[in-house]
């Protein structure tokens, strides 16, 4: 069964009736149904075309949240081999929002790092939904510095609506561990690449994503804040996101013309929930793509030209 977003209730009507005629024919088998449930879906898959032909940036910020999406741990399941979970930060505790471990890509030693939301209500509330508290963060930096000491490639999977706001991870010290994973980021002398799988929301996304190279899910969002968020500082009024949405850029194709991201990953008609499989083989394409740019660039070539990419950030401008 589909979870369907608020605008796609129309196309929920036309599959649900092609659903209860394929279930009243397995009822009585005399029954021939398939001509007429045939024809709904293909007016379903023509609606689904047409809803997702230009999808505004709110419509994309609906589509990055889907509860359907593939998350961190299937990535990791599916594009990496010999996976070793680490745990802990060796100051205060273990974070689950936080997944990360020593794996093989394609065969190559790496270290992979990122946000995991959970899949259930059990999973989402263990994983704190993917918003990391400091120990997140400090895992992130100690797993990027053991990378570093051993020569790995780092691979990281951003998906956070942004980093914990609670009481507790700023007595520990949120921001500073934010701005030290961002440092981090900057100084390690190995290949860094990272994707955008969902969201990429404020300081918590930038921690793991400032990279060599940045690739972004199609229907994907990077933002300093939520269009929520934005809207409720600027307006004073929470249901103006639509309008923040548009004004914040977030979408993978302004971003890419901004030069924050570097390409966009396609994703199938309706987005990564309708073909997991296919979404999960895109990205690990990106990856090989990227990680093979990199390829035999010496330490200090790396870093330097990672420097200078986010010096230069923001000379490109959108088309008027």
């Amino acid at each position: 069964m589909n979870n369907y977003l608020e605008f796609e209730k129309p196309l929920a009507e036309i599959e649900g009736k092609a659903e209860e005629l394929r279930a009243l024919a397995r009822q009585n088998e005399e029954m021939d149904v398939e001509k007429e449930a045939a024809a709904l879906d293909r007016k379903a898959e023509a609606m689904l075309a047409e809803l997702y032909k230009d999808l505004s940036a709110w419509r994309k910020c609906q589509v990055a949240r889907h509860p359907d999406r593939p998350h961190c741990k299937d990535y990791v399941e599916a594009l990496f081999s010999e996976f070793t979970p680490l745990a802990g930060d060796r100051n205060f505790a273990d974070d689950l929002a936080v997944m990360g471990g020593l794996a093989r890509f394609e065969g190559t030693p790496v270290m992979v790092i990122g946000h995991e939301k959970g899949h259930n209500t059990k999973t989402r509330i263990e994983r704190n939904f993917g918003m990391a508290r400091p120990e997140g963060y400090r895992k992130a930096i100690r797993l990027m510095e053991l990378a570093d000491r051993f020569a790995l490639p780092i691979v990281t999977l951003v998906d956070t609506v942004g980093a914990y706001p609670g009481k507790g991870a700023e007595e520990r010290g949120q921001s500073e561990a934010i701005a030290r994973a961002t440092e981090k980021c900057l100084q390690v002398k190995v290949p860094l690449v990272s994707v955008i799988i969902g969201e990429g929301g404020s300081g918590g996304a930038v921690a793991f994503a400032t990279a060599d190279r940045l690739a972004m899910l199609e229907h994907s969002i990077y933002t300093v804040i939520s269009p929520e968020g934005c809207a409720s500082i600027l307006w004073k009024d929470a249901e103006k996101m639509r309008e923040a949405a548009e004004a914040l850029h977030l979408t993978a194709q302004d971003l890419l013309k901004l030069g924050v991201a570097d390409r966009v990953i396609p994703e199938p008609l309706g987005g990564a929930q309708r073909d997991r499989a296919a979404t999960i083989a895109a990205v690990g394409a990106a990856i090989g793509e990227m990680l093979g740019e990199l390829d035999g660039r010496k330490p200090a070539q790396i870093v330097r030209e990672r420097r200078r990419k986010y010096l230069d950030m923001g000379s490109k401008g959108l088309a008027a």
